[in-house]
């Protein structure tokens, strides 16, 4: 009949004296700290290995790998998709109607945007390399900017009376709607 010592547990050595904090193991229960370098282009859920950082090995075995997962924090301008990135950026509507030059927020830094007369709220533009860089490869992403008509919630006598020559003059009161989308109305509600 086979079986393990009982005296060194199969290990070949015996310890007579074992110390209290480890009771003959070599090895303790304890907190460290590591540092890990994260990588640019991580995403939530990747799995990060640093070697000889995890749990020590029995009477002076070399120590595990720790494994870190990631979970990214929501961004307050950006959202993310795979490597692109998404913001929405409040335009007056006068910029919007007559064109102009935005500032717009990137990953490091800002860039002016030139918006064309006529844009209409919803309206993407895509600034090409400007969105996350890849964890693994060369395709960096795009940053794709959502033009949104900021509409005033207050506004002075004189906006009002301005807003109103221009509501008279482009006839807003007769026809509140545009005239494409009126004819899509039509066509299920003749």
């Amino acid at each position: 009949m086979r079986q393990t010592c009982p005296d060194c547990g199969g290990e070949g050595v015996r310890i007579d004296k074992p110390c209290r904090p480890c009771s003959g193991e070599g090895r303790m229960v304890g907190e460290a700290s590591v540092t890990v370098r994260i990588p640019p282009g991580v995403d939530t859920g990747t799995k990060l290995r640093s070697s000889g950082n995890g749990s020590a090995g029995r009477r002076g075995n070399s120590a595990g790998d720790l494994y870190v997962y990631i979970s990214v924090s929501e961004h307050e301008l950006f959202e993310r998709d795979g490597n692109d990135l998404a913001c929405s950026v409040p335009v007056k509507f006068s910029v919007a109607a007559l064109g102009g030059k935005i500032t717009v927020p990137k990953l490091k830094g800002k860039t002016v945007l030139s918006v064309p007369a006529g844009t209409q709220g919803g309206t993407v533009f895509r600034l090409r390399g400007e969105g996350m860089p890849p964890l693994r490869g060369s395709a960096v992403g795009d940053l794709l900017v959502r033009v949104d008509i900021d509409v005033p919630k207050k506004m002075t006598d004189a906006e009002k009376k301005a807003l109103k020559a221009y509501a008279d003059a482009c006839g807003d009161e007769a026809a509140p709607v545009s005239e494409s989308w009126r004819s899509k109305f039509k066509k299920f509600f003749p």
